[in-house]
């Protein structure tokens, strides 16, 4: 038996029922002229060697960040900026037998920076480098246990000699006159030898 309720219910529904609905009125699209269309070519992904270079950028910029970085840290002292100096060029302390050519090497050392022959060992790495906001020669020879990394600072005076001490490494910063030679070799090179060939090979320009 229905409730009054329900049959309130029941006349809304019938009413609504009753409402007219207009039939949707779908606008014609205009015809395309296929002549005109242009095809969209698909995107190609870069072939390897450009992926290459990519890498290659990213990797200079990298290097070259790194290195603007390095040079606003400071330091306590010049045998740890030495050290500091070293680590960020693990491509220099590579054992070869390949000679850096005279060119190579009289652009790096100009005369008037400094005078080396090659007394010192087997000169196998050559670059300019930066060291107290100063450009040095950044060199490597070859030792008897492997490359050792002499950096010429003709203008960073030292009192006496200072220790340069790593966890793989040791080495010596010299008096030079008006300014300093660091050497640095593995812990087991014996650098005696060496300090008496540099020092001997090694007089700064006028």
């Amino acid at each position: 038996m229905s409730t009054e309720n329900d049959k309130k219910l029941d006349d809304m529904i019938a009413r609504a029922l009753k409402i007219d609905v207009p039939e949707l009125d779908m606008p014609e699209l205009p015809e395309i002229e296929t002549g005109k269309v242009t095809a969209i070519r698909p995107k190609r992904r870069p072939s390897p060697p450009a992926w290459l270079a990519m890498a290659a950028t990213v990797a200079v910029a990298a290097i070259i960040s790194v290195r603007m970085l390095g040079s606003s840290v400071e330091y306590d002292s010049l045998a740890e900026q030495v050290l500091a100096h070293i680590d960020h060029e693990p491509a220099a302390l590579v054992v070869t037998d390949r000679v850096v050519g005279d060119d190579r090497l009289h652009a790096v050392v100009p005369a008037d920076l400094a005078e080396l022959d090659h007394s010192a060992g087997l000169i196998t790495y050559a670059q300019s480098c930066v060291i107290n906001g100063r450009t040095v020669p950044h060199l490597v020879i070859q030792g008897k246990h492997g490359p050792v990394t002499i950096l010429l600072m003709p203008g960073e005076h030292v009192d006496e000699a200072i220790d340069v001490m790593g966890d793989h490494v040791n080495g010596v910063i010299l008096p030079v006159g008006d300014g300093s030679i660091a050497i640095v070799g593995e812990l087991e090179e014996p650098l005696d030898g060496i300090r008496k060939k540099v020092l001997s090979s090694v007089t700064w320009g006028t």
